[in-house]
């Protein structure tokens, strides 16, 4: 894949539910241009383009952020608020897609400029589902910056 037609980042420690999640958008045909990394440190070295990522363009940014909150190393919340602090990255549409229905992590969520906050249903279909609605609103309904 030529990461400079990136579409969607894809950021979740759970293989299921990443698996799950790519599943759900290649239904809808939007996985074609998708990348996804496996915890907080890996988003932030690839939206920067350094460490394992430091041969991309950082000028190609993703059209669309799907982040989970619960993650190794650097979790989602600060994950969210270094894309948000940063000039080149905050005009990116983060959608939070994770199992956590804490009211706290919503409130900091939107604190911090999520775009949306999404809590992942437990069930087969409404996962799939609620995927796919994102990914159809986000990457062909809104009109990005």
């Amino acid at each position: 894949m030529n990461l400079d037609e990136l579409e969607i980042l894809l950021v979740e420690d759970n293989p299921t539910d990443a698996e799950l999640t790519m599943r759900a958008l290649k239904r809808k045909n939007l996985a074609n241009r998708l990348v996804w990394v496996k915890d907080g440190a890996e988003a932030l070295d690839f939206i920067h383009a350094q460490g394992q990522f430091q041969d991309r363009d950082p000028e190609d940014l993703p059209r669309l952020i799907l982040l989970d909150l619960r993650m190794p190393k650097v979790d989602g919340l600060e994950v969210l608020k270094r894309i948000k602090a940063n000039e080149q990255t905050r005009k990116i549409p983060v959608v939070v897609l994770t199992s956590s229905q804490q009211d706290k992590d919503v409130v900091e969520s939107y604190k911090l400029g999520v775009n949306s906050y999404v809590s992942k249903p437990v069930e087969f279909d409404e996962f799939i589902d609620a995927v796919s609605t994102l990914g159809l609103y986000w990457m062909l309904i809104n009109k990005p910056p």
